[in-house]
């Protein structure tokens, strides 16, 4: 037992409280071309070894080196040669067995499947230039409009006019056109305004085989395997450890330079698996939280669930999103199911990502999808963002009012005219989800509470990734003889109240253009038929396109849509009394914000029939009514009684 005697004793180790945390900068490699030394933690292994390979997949290793132990929970072993080029991998053994072998939790670069780390020069990752980028100005996040788009939807249409279809690279072409004519990929995006991309997950994941991409197999990547590194399937040569890393940085830069900051999907609350984690097979157990019995938790629904409440698990996320930022220049974070992790861990990982760049963007999914052992006062759940200053969530109420239950596929909202009830989240969300006078939070659908200290800490939705897309919704919910034609109208309202709303908009790839699912609200493996961005539909529903970039352009000129604080919310925005008539009113005064406009007037009509109400005497000009949108617009309107067509919106200002 000489090769453990300074590391500490399995039964020192009785809880999880005791593992000694290691916080040094040198974990798992620290290469130079004249030697790599490796340090694992793995505090409850009796041995480790060190397996060397020549290449990333398959054949034996051409070393085994057993690695030594220290009294910090670490075993490190040198090897003094240059090892470019080559591939790793740990073992450990515990309780008399070798357990697989693992790249290790922090592996930065690997082999095809990610079964291997790699040893490689980081010089050679960085596309030309890459020292000099830097992401667009960002001044307040309550500017941001976030597009939350999947790689291989995005562009693996035949019709999208991208070459790398498919590929990180998609988003580096510029130029690209549908046979329609219609701008596709990267310049649609420019085209459309928004300003942060939202990549679903990029790190590497399980489900899809890198060595047998010819089959088509489709995953949204919530899967994951190695977080520090790119997936492989989405570069043009999985089986190079370099190429994955530059083209990512590649897609970073040109998003950079064509005026738009890059989002981060990360998913830290769950592995793919459990037993044949990165995580298990180096420190078995540590990760995961367990149920009273010893059994693993599922507050994920996935299996299994982490423990961001012990020190190391912390520590590891912390560092992983510093990497992200650091070495790839991610302007944002959007964390999975964040309410798995802890209100502690999210304060830390937002304290230290604004050491690097206050403006890096966090937000979250405010729930967790089953119950889970962290008490629920410490769950960083939606209610609880007041004690994370500088990290939003998902609004949840919004999305549910506006466009229907997302539990009840056949349930109408606001905006399709399911009036009572949905009245007050409405509000909720037009206000940011912020203490509003005007707005009665007993009438939310989830929450009963302004959460929110700040409308910039509420991301307004009516459709992601997961769910219905809003046409499909519409489909299902809209009844009537002549709903078909009611559709498009409808959809219109649907986007004028969500980029109209104050806080923090978020647009699903393809909702501009009225891209549906087939029906599919869970399509995170159905193949490229369904999720695949249809780019026929632009030109097909360019009224929409056009409609929505309008309202783009229009809140990114006009402040007042984009108030940072809820203090100036209070003093800004007025809702109008419209009595029984089912409109939503209301006004941005005074300048609001700096606004150019005076007074700024917007209603909703989410009736399918024709309404009046009455509004401030004045000398409106109106800017949009009737599913039309024209900043130029010297259309005026008196004060007095209005008429709102069904399913539409008047926005209009007075100087």
């Amino acid at each position: 037992m000489e090769n453990i005697k300074n590391h500490p004793a399995p039964d020192q180790l009785d809880s999880f409280d005791k593992y000694p945390p290691y916080y040094g900068q040198d974990l798992e490699l620290a290469y130079t071309p004249q030697r790599s030394v490796f340090t694992l933690w793995a505090p409850t292994a009796s041995k480790t070894r060190l397996n060397i390979y020549s290449s990333g997949e398959g054949g034996n290793p051409e070393e085994q080196l057993e690695m030594e132990p220290s009294d910090d929970g670490t075993w490190r072993i040198a090897v003094e040669r240059d090892l470019n080029g080559s591939f790793y991998t740990f073992q450990i053994e515990k309780e008399g067995k070798w357990l697989a072998e693992t790249p290790g939790i922090l592996a930065k670069a690997v082999g095809i499947n990610g079964d291997r780390a790699a040893v490689i020069d980081w010089n050679q990752t960085n596309p030309e230039g890459w020292e000099s980028d830097r992401a667009p100005e960002l001044k307040m996040y309550s500017d941001i409009i976030l597009y939350e788009l999947h790689h291989r939807d995005f562009s693996i249409a035949p019709d999208s006019g991208i070459r790398n279809k498919g590929k990180f690279l998609a988003l580096t072409e510029t130029g690209t056109k549908t046979p329609e004519g219609q701008a596709s990929g990267l310049d649609h995006l420019k085209e459309l305004g928004v300003t942060h991309i939202h990549i679903l997950p990029s790190f590497d994941y399980a489900t899809v085989d890198e060595t047998r991409l010819a089959d088509k197999t489709y995953n949204w990547g919530y899967d994951p395997k190695n977080y520090n590194v790119p997936e492989g399937s989405y570069s043009t040569d999985p089986a190079n450890p370099v190429t994955r890393i530059r083209e990512f940085k590649e897609m970073v830069k040109s998003l950079h330079r064509n005026g738009m900051r890059v989002v981060l999907d990360v998913v830290y609350n769950h592995t793919a698996s459990v037993d044949r984690s990165n995580f298990n097979l180096t420190v078995p157990g540590y990760f995961y939280r367990q149920n009273a019995d010893g059994s693993y938790s599922d507050a994920s629904g996935c299996g299994n669930e982490t423990a961001s409440e012990r020190e190391m698990v912390r520590h590891y996320i912390v560092e992983s999103v510093k990497f992200w930022a650091q070495e790839y220049h991610i302007d944002g974070f959007r964390f999975d199911l964040m309410g798995i992790h802890d209100i502690e861990t999210m304060n830390r990982i937002r304290e230290e990502l604004s050491k690097i760049d206050p403006t890096i963007f966090i937000y979250g999914e405010g729930w967790l999808a089953a119950d889970s052992p962290l008490p629920p006062e410490k769950r960083a759940v939606r209610d609880h963002v007041g004690q994370m200053e500088g990290i939003a969530v998902f609004c949840d109420d919004f999305r549910d009012a506006v466009r229907g239950s997302t539990f009840d596929e056949q349930a109408a909202g606001y905006a399709s005219g399911n009036i009572v009830g949905h009245y007050e989240p409405v509000k909720f969300g037009i206000a940011g989800a912020t203490q509003h006078p005007q707005v009665d939070y007993n009438g939310l659908l989830y929450s009963s509470v302004p959460y929110a200290s700040a409308p910039s800490q509420a991301v307004n939705f009516v459709a992601s990734h997961d769910g219905y897309t809003v046409i499909d919704k519409l489909r299902l919910s809209v009844k009537g003889d002549h709903a078909d034609d009611e559709l498009p109208p409808i959809d219109k309202l649907i986007h004028t109240i969500l980029l109209t709303a104050q806080g923090v908009p978020f647009i699903r790839a393809g909702e501009e253009m009225m891209q549906d699912k087939q029906g599919e609200p869970n399509s995170f493996r159905s193949p490229d038929a369904v999720n695949r961005i249809d780019w026929a539909l632009k030109a097909k529903n360019r009224d929409l396109f056009d409609y929505v970039r309008g309202l783009i352009a229009l809140r990114k000129a006009h402040p007042a849509f984009r108030i940072p604080t809820a203090e100036g919310l209070q003093q800004g925005l007025h809702f109008l009394d419209t009595g029984d008539s089912g409109v939503i009113a209301y006004t941005l005064g005074e300048y609001a914000n700096g606004d150019a406009w005076k007074e700024i007037l917007v209603a909703y009509n989410g009736n399918r029939h024709q309404a009046e109400f009455h509004i401030p005497e004045a000398d409106w000009t109106v800017v949009c009514r009737d599913g039309r949108i024209d900043p130029g617009s010297r259309d005026r309107m008196p004060g007095g009684i209005v008429r709102i067509a069904p399913s539409s919106a008047i926005i209009a200002y007075r100087e």
